[in-house]
């Protein structure tokens, strides 16, 4: 019980800290007249992936190399099934051909290089799989060619505007960053704690816990941002959303906790990362071939039932 309130309070804080984090920090922005586009490419994008961050970052920190593994490549599979299939359900999504050329196959591809970096055993001969700092520091190197190509589209004036910035004053923006901050950081500890608590108690790895519970919660921005957006008839910003959060977390999140501490793969398989790159192909075959660049209803259908199929083997395995 102590645990599940943990995780749910921590969860709470997060969400909050998030929130709070982005709008501060994007008023700042603002106020150097940053254009709302950078401004939705960088810090909203960093906004919405903060809590997978938090997450991951604190259980690398703690030892918890399962758990931080887990957080990242679960949320993925739930951005690219669940989400957006979500949204296509309450709206088809309409795909640029610049994403489905570009964006989706970056996609495709940090899911390739999270499977050769977690793949010791198979491509060295190595006694173990470990995420290690050297993989860390590659996948950050690809971060920083993403974030370069990312202000290069706003520079050139292509992609979406992420709409108004809300404006507050100096005090008030610093106030929520601060704040934002210590929610994300005090939220994050607690959800960690919850969710390793909770784990020892059913008996399962924490791995399983990450692929499942955690990268669901962890998530909620990314799906409220998606279903929000096709309520406002421009289910288009789904896709942005859900390719800058996936990118920035295989990239950043994980590449940062490699970077502090080496990750033993422990009950995360290679089940779990080619279903990652299944997704994402699934996604670029639903925009590009069977819609005619707009992803379905029926296609969301599909996407959200290979969700809960994935999630359906795991239990099972258990």
């Amino acid at each position: 019980m102590i645990d599940a309130l943990l995780l749910v309070g921590g969860l709470l804080l997060i969400l909050w800290g998030a929130n709070a984090l982005t709008d501060g920090a994007a008023s700042v922005a603002k106020r150097f007249n940053i254009s709302n586009l950078v401004i939705g490419l960088t810090i909203v994008a960093f906004g919405t992936s903060a809590p997978e961050f938090v997450i991951s970052f604190l259980s690398s920190f703690n030892g918890s190399a399962g758990l931080a593994i887990g957080n990242v490549v679960g949320s993925n599979i739930f951005n690219t099934l669940m989400i957006v299939g979500c949204t296509a359900i309450v709206a088809p999504i309409p795909v640029g051909k610049g994403t489905l050329a570009k964006e989706i196959p970056l996609c495709v591809l940090s899911a390739l290089m999270l499977f050769v970096c977690a793949n010791d055993i198979l491509l060295d001969g190595a006694g173990s799989n470990v995420i290690s700092r050297t993989d860390g520091l590659i996948l950050l190197g690809f971060f920083a060619i993403f974030m370069g190509y990312t202000f290069a589209i706003a520079k050139s004036g292509n992609g979406e505007d992420e709409g108004e910035i809300r404006s507050f004053p100096m005090w008030k923006s610093v106030l929520f960053i601060l704040l934002g901050l210590g929610a994300l950081i005090g939220g994050g500890q607690l959800f960690v704690n919850g969710a390793s608590g909770i784990a020892r108690s059913l008996g399962v790895s924490e791995s399983i816990i990450g692929l499942t519970l955690v990268a669901g919660g962890t998530s909620l921005p990314e799906l409220a941002t998606s279903v929000s957006a096709a309520l406002k008839k421009n289910p288009g910003i789904a896709i942005g959303n859900v390719i800058g959060s996936n990118l920035f977390n295989a990239f950043a999140v994980l590449g940062a906790s490699a970077t502090i501490s080496d990750l033993p793969l422990g009950g995360i398989t290679n089940f779990d990362f080619a279903t990652l790159i299944v997704a994402s192909v699934l996604l670029w075959i639903a925009g590009f071939f069977m819609g005619k660049r707009v992803i379905t209803r029926v296609e969301g259908i599909y996407l959200v039932a290979c969700y809960v199929a994935y999630t359906t083997y795991l239990i099972m395995q258990q």
